[in-house]
């Protein structure tokens, strides 16, 4: 295969790069440590990395919690507090035609019951 008449450099590093045309970094390390740079000079990266992680942290509890063959699960919230789940994070909420109005992580969601309990659901696939 001949040189082209451009060399391409590691966005990274600036080491020469080998192989694919379309090839922007010499390893992994460099993609990463690039990657990871470009994401800390973000002036809120740290703010919304936190809400996400918390989003994220919120989904799983309420899957483990809810097992796939139910639909929905009637649950203390000691036992989400137990896990770690922060109420004060949701993607969206849901309102009924009643007028219930269930608070979503995701695909995951929980409507607040009377003392202190909470119904878990899952979205349904359309």
């Amino acid at each position: 295969m001949p040189l082209s008449a451009t060399s391409k450099t590691c966005l990274c590093c600036g080491k020469s790069i080998k192989g694919r045309a379309d090839k922007k970094f010499c390893d992994d390390a460099c993609r990463n440590t690039y990657n990871n740079e470009l994401k800390a000079k973000s002036h809120y990266s740290s703010y919304v990395r936190n809400i996400n992680n918390a989003l994220i942290k919120n989904r799983k509890i309420l899957e483990e919690l809810l097992p796939a063959e139910l639909g929905m699960l009637k649950i203390p919230q000691s036992k989400l507090e137990q896990k770690g789940f922060s109420f004060s994070y949701h993607t969206h909420t849901y309102t009924n035609k009643k007028g219930d109005t269930y608070f979503f992580c995701y695909d995951y969601g929980y409507l607040p019951l009377e003392n202190n309990w909470y119904l878990l659901v899952k979205r349904k696939e359309e």
